[in-house]
């Protein structure tokens, strides 16, 4: 068995190539976190580790949450697709349980530094795909240069990677001149890589997070930090308009999609009002409970059935609040609600200005976005919720 030395040291190492990784591959992400799983599960002093779990009320409420899955299956008739589901939420019961603690808070720059690394050469491939220096490979193409993934998710990770970059540089202040101007103008090209690329609720997701750490670097006053964030946000948005062929073609898509949502159910907002307005009538039906962990595309189709068989049906409505309303009821949003919640209590009383800024500042980027997607069902942006989610809110001091 390994000592508590290489233990520890080999953990880190994992942690750090896990942070580098998960913007990048779903294999070499579940491979690392195989490997962190499997160790931490021969590792021993299970006590000292199940005392610092039931310690902490966010990883209760995560645990919670996954066993109310668990639990739906009860009233599910389509256990198939309810274990399929259960299978996604298996980060809130093991994973983030399990990174919670092992992670070191002297380590925490780099994993936020091998993350960022990650995204920085996500991010040159991007440029190199739409200058047409290399061919489009995988999810890529000229016209929206997005290679690991697709523009859903790869938005939203740049709009979080910009704000700790932006973070580093006019917040915590701790590097020196040359370090200040790379990280600047590393802020510059994923900001103008955020306006050659389709997704719109990044783009949503960066304008939220600027108007964010322009509030929290004028903490000491609110009316300079609106009046600020109220000349930024459009200039940006007006100028991204008129630059980018991509944004102003999406921008204007999602307006007339809105605006001719009846004669227009077939675009991608079309389908998402949709799904919603179609969902909200099972929620009404299953107030409390819901129709059970599986049963959501199922019971989805029949009303879709009755009222727009020429529609494709939806497995999800595209709304992270929706699915769990249909799937649980009211006691799986107050659950979800919850973890929400324990994340922002930690944060307001966190003492160390990162993970108090970055404490607030990432829940509320999922808050928001998960109107638009569910997005802690995707690979990519659940593993970077439950990532960071296991140092930002440890209270270190008694773990």
């Amino acid at each position: 068995m390994l000592s508590s030395f290489n233990l520890e040291k080999t953990n880190q190492i994992l942690l750090i190539a896990l942070a580098f990784l998960m913007p990048l591959t779903v294999f070499g992400g579940n491979l690392i976190i195989f490997f962190i799983v499997v160790l931490w599960l021969l590792s021993g002093n299970y006590k000292n580790k199940f005392n610092s779990i039931v310690k902490s009320k966010i990883l209760l409420a995560s645990i919670i949450f996954f066993c109310l899955h668990v639990v739906g299956l009860l009233w599910t008739d389509d256990l198939e697709w309810g274990v399929h589901i259960v299978h996604k939420m298996w980060y809130f019961f093991l994973l983030l349980p399990i990174l919670y603690t092992i992670v070191i808070k002297e380590n925490i720059p780099k994993y936020i530094a091998s993350f960022l690394l990650a995204v920085f050469f996500t991010e040159i491939l991007s440029y190199l795909v739409w200058f047409e220096l290399i061919e489009p490979f995988k999810n890529a193409s000229v016209y929206n240069p997005t290679p690991f993934m697709s523009h859903v998710t790869y938005n939203v990770i740049l709009a979080f990677a910009i704000y700790l970059v932006l973070h580093r540089v006019v917040i915590q202040k701790n590097i020196g001149k040359l370090q200040s101007f790379l990280y600047g103008f590393f802020a510059f090209l994923m900001s103008f890589n955020m306006f050659i690329t389709g997704g719109r609720a990044g783009q949503v997701a960066f304008f939220v997070m600027l108007g964010i750490l322009i509030f929290q670097y004028f903490s000491f006053s609110k009316i300079k930090a609106f009046l600020i964030t109220s000349v930024l946000v459009p200039v940006i948005f007006l100028s991204a308009y008129q630059i980018s062929p991509i944004f102003s073609e999406r921008v204007d898509s999602g307006l007339y999609d809105v605006t001719n949502f009846s004669n227009n159910q077939w675009s991608s907002v079309g389908y998402r009002m949709t799904f919603a307005i179609y969902s909200w009538e099972l929620i009404k039906n299953n107030p409390i409970t819901g129709v059970g962990t599986g049963d959501f595309p199922h019971e989805y189709k029949k009303i879709n059935m009755a009222k727009t068989p020429h529609m494709n049906n939806a497995n999800n409505p595209h709304n992270m609040y929706i699915l769990i309303l249909a799937q649980l009821g009211l006691m799986g949003l107050i659950s979800f609600l919850s973890i929400f919640y324990f994340q922002f209590k930690v944060a307001f009383h966190s003492k160390d200005i990162l993970l108090k800024d970055v404490g607030f500042a990432m829940p509320i980027m999922f808050l928001v976005i998960m109107f638009s997607d569910s997005y802690l069902l995707g690979h990519f942006t659940t593993l970077i919720f439950i990532f960071f989610s296991s140092f930002l809110y440890k209270d270190f001091d008694i773990a």
